[in-house]
């Protein structure tokens, strides 16, 4: 195991979206390990590490909201973005009066959760120096105590922004809700563990001068507990399933 940390994630609204629910979202009761994944890339990310979830506990009880939001149903055509930027035409612009949707969600209200996990290398453009762990470590670190990210968190949709991220030493289980602790061993079912993408990360041809990389991609599940309030998502690591 690399550096670890643990950091508290707090927000209004939280959205993590069942994939199996293609026209309404709905969001699993608790974060998947991929989606805050996303907002510690957000706060700092490289090629030479990856990011992995340990353990979520969940500070405050789960309750839903539903919402009506306005979506757009189509996505911006590459081939009119390529045309327009070679000065052959084209529209790549999405009209919102056109493409307008209004869709209902399910979404999670008042979150709070505690997030432990570390980093490992991942042997991609790493750095040629020795201590590359701990220059890493240093600079999480840093970020973390700052406050500083390059893109807003987000907690599944990037219209729920993370409200407040803060670094600590240890989690305080005395501010577990009790509606959490007297759940006891709560099954979650099947969920979103991560979307593992083909390519690994690496570019096609390998050409990180002109990076270039896959879409394909297939979502990895794994079905973990949760027991008064914490998941131990290094417990049921080995048993994920693409």
């Amino acid at each position: 195991m690399g550096y670890g940390f643990k950091i508290m994630v707090e927000g209004d609204y939280a959205c993590f979206t069942r994939p199996e629910l293609k026209i309404e979202r709905v969001s699993y009761d608790v974060p998947p390990p991929g989606a805050l994944e996303g907002v510690l890339k957000s706060i700092y990310w490289k090629p030479a590490i990856r990011y992995v979830i340990d353990k979520i506990i969940v500070f405050n009880p789960i309750r839903f909201a539903n919402i009506r939001r306005n979506e757009v149903k189509d996505k911006v055509s590459y081939s009119a973005m390529k045309s327009q930027m070679l000065g052959k035409g084209g529209d790549p612009c999405i009209y919102t009066t056109q493409s307008r949707s209004q869709r209902a969600s399910m979404v999670l209200q008042q979150v709070r959760y505690g997030v432990e996990f570390h980093f490992e290398l991942t042997g991609i453009k790493n750095d040629d120096e020795e201590d590359a762990e701990n220059k890493h470590f240093n600079i999480i670190k840093r970020r973390l105590e700052k406050g500083q990210c390059f893109r807003t968190p987000c907690l599944g949709c990037s219209e729920f922004p993370v409200k407040k991220l803060t670094l600590v030493s240890d989690f305080d289980m005395s501010q577990i809700a009790d509606e959490i602790l007297e759940a006891g061993d709560v099954d979650l079912g099947f969920m979103s563990y991560r979307v593992v993408f083909q390519d690994g990360g690496i570019p096609v041809g390998g050409d990180w001068e002109n990076p270039r990389f896959s879409d394909k991609a297939a979502t990895a599940y794994y079905r973990p507990h949760m027991i008064r309030g914490v998941i131990d998502v290094s417990k049921y690591r080995e048993g994920v399933k693409c």
